[in-house]
């Protein structure tokens, strides 16, 4: 029995043998190779050796930045307040019996909020957000050592949610400013705020990109970051690896409220005019060049025979403006400004924004396939009734002080919407009917009087058959939502 398992083993790995000879003799005639080649590569990217760098010290440098940074605490009145009732401060039974009619009385009352700001000067000036200060009737800032001073604005620019402040104080430590335009992707960075009350906060991250657009306003060009930043950190700083500012938090993306590593600071270069202005005059003077713009599609690019999709397409141009009398026309290309490149409609509204009045820049451009030169001569901006360079819109009903703009398919993608049905609300003026509603630079305006608005050119058409004086009912959308607001001219 033993003897003939063995034999039967024997015979049984001599075929084991032969099949696995057979297999390897015919591997070349399968496709087959002995050494096989993976689908993917194991290379190392190319790039040069980076100096060694040290690791920033962000403990030094938070030891020495922090006693710049403040805590601001306002209060102002809000006239749109939670009911009240008899039942005293019990929101339980407030709620229960408002769900069945019991009469309850709509009173005034005082609303607290916290952001941060920073010293940009030993005499006391502060920089924040303006929508830390807006509206307050009460500001106080409180210190890296303990004290609370009373706070006065200097000057507040809603268009860039800037805000300067100044206190009674001198000797101050501060934070220089550093050169946003030199971030980079990927570049660490750090904040210190006073997120949820929790005061003098640092976190670190890095910059995740720039040139970030969200609806914020007519100069969106934020810088985004995964430093943590959540509510109350708004109008702090964001501070280099140097121990520079180079941007001011201003803006979280969340579902929830907290941070989830996608944060928005105004860069500093952004700043430094708008401060510089609002500490001399107490208000922003801007250019104006009296063009509608529109981002160039690679579709449009084709049409007016560009070779790239880069710069500013003119859309309009304004009877006796700046821009008609250099002899701006519809269907030009803006590529350059000043010397400086067009890459998208934004850049040139920046630019022409911060260009001083009465300066005589080159403006370059491509028309009928063929670059040319114009000297264009900036002028003053006048609120309410001009534009700077905002993308293909204007005013779609002065009185209302709404400035809109078509809402493209690119756009509507990078807000997360269905589609790109609507028209986009690019800027709202202080004081307006339309901020008087509540309607915000961002929101999509869908329909007007129960009429489907899909462009501009529709807007204007229902706007002006709207009986003179009658409510006008306007549906928007905001952060996935659909709401009605309703404003009178």
């Amino acid at each position: 029995m033993n003897r003939l398992t063995t034999r039967y083993r024997a015979a049984a790995a001599a075929v084991v043998v032969a099949a696995v000879a057979a297999i390897v003799g015919l591997a070349p005639h399968l496709g087959f190779t002995s050494t096989t080649t993976p689908l993917w590569s194991d290379r190392t990217v190319a790039v040069s050796p980076s100096p060694t760098v040290p690791a920033p010290n962000w403990v030094d440098l938070a030891k020495t930045l922090k006693p710049a940074v403040v805590n601001i605490s306002t209060k102002r009145v809000d006239q749109q307040t939670p009911m009240q009732s008899p039942f005293g401060d019990n929101e339980q039974l407030r709620e229960f019996f408002k769900r069945f009619g019991v009469p309850q009385e709509s009173q005034p009352h005082a609303v607290r909020s916290l952001g941060s700001g920073f010293i940009v000067n030993p005499d006391g000036y502060i920089v924040t957000n303006n929508h830390v200060v807006d509206g307050a009737t009460e500001i106080r800032v409180k210190m890296d050592d303990g004290r609370e001073l009373s706070g006065k604005v200097v000057g507040r620019d809603p268009k860039t949610d800037l805000a300067l402040l100044k206190v009674e104080a001198s000797g101050l430590p501060v934070i220089p400013f550093g050169d946003s335009a030199q971030l980079r992707v990927g570049e660490p960075v750090m904040a210190i705020g006073n997120p949820f009350g929790l005061e003098q906060t640092v976190t670190t991250g890095i910059v995740s990109a720039t040139g970030r657009v969200i609806g914020q306003g007519p100069y969106d060009d934020f810088i985004q970051t995964d430093a943590s930043i959540n509510p109350g950190n708004s109008g702090g700083p964001l501070i280099n690896s140097r121990g520079q500012v180079v941007g001011i938090n201003n803006a979280i993306f969340s579902q929830s409220g907290g941070s989830v590593g996608i944060g928005f600071a105004i860069p500093i270069n952004q700043v430094k005019p708008v401060v510089t202005q609002l500490a001399s005059t107490g208000k922003v003077t801007r250019g104006w060049l009296g063009v509608s713009i529109q981002s160039l599609t690679p579709e449009l690019a084709k049409g007016f025979q560009m070779s790239e999709n880069a710069g500013a397409l003119v859309a309009s141009v304004q009877t006796d403006s700046p821009a008609a009398r250099a002899g701006l026309k519809a269907g030009d290309v803006v590529t350059q400004f000043d010397g400086q490149k067009i890459a998208h409609p934004g850049d040139l509204s920046r630019l022409v924004a911060n260009t001083p009045v009465g300066r005589k820049v080159a403006l370059n451009v491509i028309r009928d396939g063929k670059p040319i030169t114009l000297d264009v001569t900036v002028a003053q901006m006048e609120e309410p009734g001009q534009q700077v360079a905002s993308a293909s819109g204007d005013e779609s009903k002065g009185a209302l002080g709404l400035s809109v703009e078509p809402l493209t398919p690119d756009r509507a993608r990078d807000m997360k919407l269905a589609d790109a049905h609507g028209v986009l609300v690019r800027g709202v003026r202080d004081g307006s009917p339309a901020e008087t509603a509540g309607i915000r630079p961002g929101d999509v305006i869908t329909e007007v009087d129960h009429q489907k608005v899909p462009d501009v050119a529709q807007l204007k058409r229902v706007l002006d058959q709207h009986p003179k004086g009658a409510p006008i009912v306007v549906m928007i959308q905001r952060d996935g939502a659909s709401l009605y607001v309703a404003l009178t001219a």
